[in-house]
């Protein structure tokens, strides 16, 4: 299901877990802070993804230091630092854990096992977790860009309960018919097919057209 966007409140909420691939978090950073049909991001960063943001780029950890450590891995400037909120992911009293909070709906990349076991059963002990459930209850688009292999059994199921609750599994796969040159490329391509599914279209963004020559052979 691809999603219309319809920017009635122009916010957005980006929540990273604790899965491996940072660099695409950064990338979505930089990518929403140049959107000008995105007024507010809501930013959530777990204990989990300050650890592994540190440890595959020796950058520092901690919330006070993580907005900055994302952009130094964005694959350039991220603009209208204003539009960001980092929130703290044990704050369950925050905005984004009403319903009545506007919002236009929810990107968790990456999504680790773990976050996706808790929405799937609808557990919202932590404020990304609740902020999924609303984002599910009151049928907004939430997009979760899993990030594990090899997939077992449960995760499959639990795959396929938040789906069948509305969410979308966008896993974290990049393309190789555009002809990226480096992993930056990548991150940024996959970013862009995320936004788009929202309805987001991004307009340097590489699209597959059919009488490209280049692209891989019809099967």
């Amino acid at each position: 299901m691809k999603f219309e966007f319809q920017p009635r409140t122009g916010h957005l909420t980006l929540a990273v877990t604790g899965a491996s691939g940072s660099i695409f978090a950064a990338a979505m950073l930089h990518l929403l802070g140049a959107d000008d049909r995105v007024r507010r991001v809501s930013l959530l960063v777990s204990d989990h993804a300050m650890r592994v943001l540190a440890e595959e780029h020796r950058l520092p950890g901690g919330r006070s230091s993580v907005f900055q450590a994302l952009q130094e891995l964005a694959p350039a400037p991220v603009q209208n630092h204003r539009k960001f909120d980092l929130l703290d992911n044990a704050d369950v009293g925050a905005g984004i854990a009403s319903g009545s909070y506007p919002s236009d709906g929810m990107i968790v990349l990456p999504c680790s096992m773990g976050t996706l076991a808790s929405i799937s059963h609808g557990l919202s002990n932590r404020l990304i977790e609740r902020a999924a459930d609303v984002t599910l209850k009151e049928r907004r688009p939430l997009v979760l860009c899993v990030r594990e292999t090899p997939f077992h059994l449960i995760h499959l199921r639990n795959m396929a309960t938040a789906t069948e609750a509305g969410a979308t599994i966008f896993p974290v796969i990049p393309t190789f018919y555009n002809r990226p040159e480096s992993v930056q490329d990548m991150a940024t391509q996959f970013c862009c097919r995320v936004l788009a599914h929202l309805g987001l279209e991004q307009p340097h963004a590489y699209r597959w057209k059919a009488e490209d020559q280049t692209g891989p052979a019809s099967a």
